[in-house]
Parts: structure tokens; sequence; C-alpha cells
């Protein structure tokens, strides 16, 4: 929860806002399929559980996303091999930069 908060406050500080938080699976899903969302930052890793769920639905709606984690990013399955990804821990230029990519 206290890494969903500081990230949050980068994005705030960066001149984005933050429209869903979502810290388990199923909560992720439905934000996902109902939100207003220009920009997704999924965690890859939702209390136990993948996030590639989520990504399928995001793709699905055309809405552009990154992933966040700590694992090694060549590990994601072939779908998402090329998506963007930050690297934990990860600072505020690398937000940044993150997001600035995928524009």
């Amino acid at each position: 929860m206290m890494v969903a908060v500081g990230l949050e406050q980068m994005l705030e500080y960066l001149g984005h806002r933050v429209v869903a938080s979502a810290a388990g699976l199923e909560q992720a899903q439905h934000s996902a399929r109902l939100d207003s969302i220009d920009l997704a930052i999924l965690d890859v890793n939702l209390r136990g559980k993948r996030s590639y769920p989520v990504a399928e639905i995001l793709a699905e709606r055309g809405i552009p996303f990154m992933f966040s984690t700590g694992y090694d990013a060549a590990r994601l399955p072939s779908p998402y091999r090329d998506a963007v990804v930050l690297q934990k821990p990860f600072g505020l230029d690398a937000l940044r930069s993150a997001i600035e990519s995928m524009r």
C-alpha cells in the first residue's frame, strides 16, 4: 500500500490525475473494464496474482499500459515482452521517462 501511495504522489507531482488504484486483481479488472483511463501502470504482482488479465482488458480497450516490477523484465510472457517496464525500485525521473516514452 505504501508503494502505491508513493506512486500516486509522484504521478500527481508530474501533473497527472490518478483515477483508480487497486490492491487486488479483481478490483484492478473492474477498474480496467469501467474507468476512463488514459494510461495504466500495472504492478506485475497483485497480492500473489499476476496482473496479465488486467493488461488483456486494457489492450482490448486500446488503453496503453506499462508494468512495474521488481522481477526481471525478460520473464514477462511473450505478449508483453515489448511493454514499457518500470524496474523497481524507480524514482521520479524513471517514471517521467517511462510515461513520455508512451506518447
